[in-house]
């Protein structure tokens, strides 16, 4: 029988079912599980005496990334589902687990993955910085790697792009340009936006359903163009806010969770909003990246991951018919996928 896929009431994001939402495989190969149970442990067990025996951390964890990454490329997502506890819960989890960031992702204080406090740690700022000082020295070895890994390296080009992007549609309409973010987080891009600090922004909506990230957004941006809105991707879709159009919207971080049903419905929303020559930008996590059986076993930060291909489909159903431009790119580490989706008329 099919498993139906549990979707969050608010952000329509399902941790612990993002990966049964991409189910288009045949059945796992007979020994298949056996194998992979065998060569995980023998991997983890490789890490724990590696820890134990003084070697350096960055070497140790490039090592295990790469072995999960293998483990999760090569085998059914159902023998995967099967072997990610099982890593959870082996004793070399007590040594990542020192690493602020690792630990982080995989507690989720604030009750979702990728929220915006873990970004922080990734973009290295300020607000993080007692959290890291207070972390045993392994912690902070694990962290100099982490926050430098192929994905977190990715996260912050996105970031400027974003920033970029905003300064490059400003620049056409000085003191008239309107932007929406969808979970926007702590917008992080916004000191990075010149049009922002010199008031070429008349609008710029940060939506968010995290109260934190609204509060955070509203205390950083008191006194600038900057609106802090919680909603959530229902409220949006349910037409909840009177929000307006936008000359650039976007939504960076949250396709990463949605089902290409509700992916489809809230890009056709966005494209909605758009003025004519407007642009929405939706960004995703490749399957190109390099530390996803990491990032979903030890740090219990499951995605969707989805190629340019799958991107390009997604906007495909959601527009039809002439009146708008398709553009699907990689990032320079290939980490995330970018459409853009202009509305010529």
């Amino acid at each position: 029988m099919a498993r139906s896929l549990v979707l969050d009431g608010e952000s329509l994001v399902a941790p612990g079912e993002i990966r049964q939402a991409a189910r288009r495989f045949a059945a796992p190969k007979p020994g298949d599980l056996i194998v992979a149970k065998a060569e995980l442990a023998i991997s983890l067990d490789v890490s724990l005496r590696q820890f134990n025996s003084g070697v350096e951390p960055g070497a140790i964890i490039e090592r295990l990334t790469e072995a999960l990454h293998q483990l999760r490329r090569r085998f059914h997502p159902d023998v995967w589902d099967v072997i990610v506890p099982i890593a959870q819960s082996h004793p070399v989890a007590h040594y990542l687990h020192q690493d602020p960031l690792t630990r982080w992702s995989f507690e989720k204080p604030r009750g979702y993955s990728g929220d915006a406090r873990l970004l922080d740690f990734i973009y290295g700022r300020p607000e993080i910085d007692d959290a890291v000082a207070s972390s045993s020295d392994l912690g902070r070895s694990i962290y100099a790697y982490t926050r430098n890994a192929s994905s977190s390296v990715a996260v912050r080009e996105r970031r400027d792009i974003l920033a970029r992007r905003v300064d490059e549609i400003a620049s056409a309409r000085p003191g008239s340009t309107e932007v929406l973010a969808i979970a926007s987080g702590h917008l992080r891009e916004g000191p990075l936006s010149r049009a922002l600090g010199t008031g070429a922004i008349k609008r710029w909506v940060a939506l968010d359903q995290d109260p934190i990230s609204v509060g955070t957004v509203a205390r950083d941006f008191a006194g600038t163009s900057v609106e802090a809105v919680n909603g959530s991707v229902k409220s949006v879709l349910g037409g909840r806010h009177a929000l307006g159009t936008f000359d650039f919207v976007y939504a960076a971080g949250l396709y990463d969770y949605l089902p290409d049903a509700v992916a489809v419905k809230l890009t056709r929303k966005c494209v909605g909003m758009l003025k004519p020559g407007g642009t929405f930008l939706f960004a995703n996590f490749s399957p190109e990246t390099d530390v996803d059986g990491y990032m979903e076993t030890f740090m219990n930060w499951a995605l969707l991951l989805r190629s340019e291909h799958e991107m390009g489909l997604i906007a495909g159903e959601s527009v039809t018919g002439a009146g708008v431009k398709v553009s699907v790119w990689s990032g320079s580490n290939r980490s995330i996928v970018y459409c853009e989706i202009e509305r010529t008329s």
